[in-house]
């Protein structure tokens, strides 16, 4: 099973292309963005991860509800509450 998390972009690399910084829940990652469009996703946009790599571009909903959907099923998986 995979498990994608939403996170939302914070600032772009200037050194690095495919680099961004991204908040995923309150922590910043440094995820890849290469795996995309280049131009497709920039600061304040919202995307899909996975093994620090962005997979999609998601409307600000679909991260809400996954953002919803992973606490609740986080208790389940044994990663207590967010």
């Amino acid at each position: 099973m995979c498990l994608g998390i939403p996170g939302r972009i914070v600032a772009l690399d200037p050194t690095h292309p495919d680099l961004a910084t991204v908040d995923v829940s309150g922590v910043p990652r440094a995820i890849n963005l290469g795996m995309l469009d280049r131009g497709e996703a920039g600061p304040g946009d919202w995307i899909l991860i996975h093994m620090g790599f962005a997979l999609q571009t998601m409307r600000p909903e679909e991260a809400r509800d996954a953002m919803i959907a992973l606490d609740d099923i986080g208790p389940q998986l044994g990663l207590g509450a967010s």
